[in-house]
């Protein structure tokens, strides 16, 4: 018992730093942006883009990585997903044209996607059912920890060397790969459906995903994903900018970016500990309303400390409800599939990612605004929460 512990709390420990690993570099293009954008001459449509090619490399990243997750090990898959984001984000600060630098994040992307569902998997089978949402909070809540770290390289006044945040980036989770090959214990879980190795076992992704009770979850995580992560990677890698255009100055908008992160922690584990006690409407109801009064509030902020509030609540409630969500996807299926249940809704999830960043853009190079944006954002977001409600209720016990 003692040692089954062990491994739980090791597994946890170890993913948390990917997922701080992670963090950084989800952060670094929103930090990176303005020098970025000085460095190569790039409009607010071409940012756009910049953003959007890393999200666009988690869709495949994600598929990919969950399908292999279920057939060769989470362990393995993870190590080489840690090592392909590391290397593609030292890449990233060796780029020297918009096409480099779209190929660059494009890769790193793929890798980033490739650990999450692993991350996910890993930690939800070390804990097993009456804890894995804890242990899923308790990991995820390093990826904004992670861009906590990120935001103080723009603090600290790094910004004018737009680089330091992707060599910071790149050569960390490097430095970790030899961690996780030494330490990083398998799924228990997935050790003993491959020891079975019957026919039973190896449930086509089809059947796993829409038959037998999970098609409706399926399609209901697929659009809560969808909706929630387009909000969240608007922010991220929008919302420094607009502060700067706002006003503010590069430091302030990295005060708020920090902030916004700490909410982020903070909203991950409160969220994780709440969703198993609070009813399915209370539940929906605090994730989405918050996230829409955040939103509000960071639309009409106009002092410096009042944005601050904002994106401390923002935070809460935007990447909070990502981590609720993460954590609620595993309990929908088995283990044999797990990984790629996880992986398909967090690959429709990064489509919503993708979207949020262009479409902000767009909106933007229009004349709409900051408001305008948030303002955008809201009927997806009530979208998301009944279909969260809808899930928390249909949620199995046990």
């Amino acid at each position: 018992m003692e040692h089954d512990s062990r491994r739980t709390w090791l597994t946890i420990a170890l993913c948390f730093t990917v997922a701080l690993l992670e963090g950084i570099d989800f952060q670094a293009p929103g930090i990176a942006a303005p020098g970025m954008a000085a460095a190569f001459g790039l409009d607010k449509l071409h940012m756009g883009w910049v953003f959007s090619a890393g999200i666009l490399g988690l869709l495949p990243g994600a598929l990919v990585g969950g399908w292999l997750a279920d057939r060769i090990g989470r362990k393995g898959v993870l190590i080489g997903s840690v090592a392909l984001f590391g290397i593609f984000s030292i890449a990233t600060a060796h780029a020297w044209d918009l096409n480099s630098l779209l190929a660059a994040r494009l890769l790193t992307g793929v890798g980033l996607g490739a650990a999450l569902p692993n991350l996910i998997a890993l930690c939800s089978e070390a804990a097993g059912v009456r804890l894995r949402g804890t242990a899923v909070s308790m990991m995820y809540c390093g990826v904004p920890l992670g861009a906590a770290l990120a935001a103080t390289i723009g603090i600290a006044g790094y910004t004018a060397d737009w680089t330091v945040v992707y060599y910071v980036g790149g050569v960390l989770p490097l430095l970790v790969v030899p961690l996780l090959a030494l330490w990083l214990p398998e799924s228990a879980a997935f050790r003993a459906r491959k020891q079975a190795a019957s026919v039973e076992a190896r449930v086509p992704v089809v059947d796993g995903l829409f038959r037998n009770g999970t098609a409706l979850p399926t399609v209901l995580l697929w659009g809560a994903y969808f909706f929630t992560l387009m909000v969240v990677y608007m922010l991220i890698s929008w919302l420094p900018s607009l502060l700067v255009g706002q006003g503010f100055t590069g430091k302030q908008a990295s005060w708020v970016m920090f902030s916004l992160q700490i909410g982020a922690a903070v909203g991950t584990l409160m969220l994780g500990v709440l969703m198993e006690r609070l009813r399915p409407l209370a539940m929906a109801a605090l994730v989405y309303g918050g996230l829409l009064a955040a939103l509000a509030a960071l639309g009409m902020a106009e002092a410096f400390g009042a944005m601050v509030l904002a994106g401390f609540a923002a935070g809460m409630f935007a990447t909070g409800g990502q981590g609720v969500l993460y954590a609620l996807a595993p309990v929908f299926y088995r283990t044999e599939v797990r990984a790629t249940g996880v992986g398909s809704a967090v690959a429709v999830g990064r489509l919503g990612a993708m979207s949020g960043p262009l479409v902000a853009g767009k909106m933007l190079a229009l004349g709409f605004g900051s408001a305008g944006v948030m303002l955008a954002s809201a009927p997806g977001l009530v979208l998301a929460g009944v279909a969260v409600f809808y899930l928390f209720g249909r949620k199995p016990r046990g």
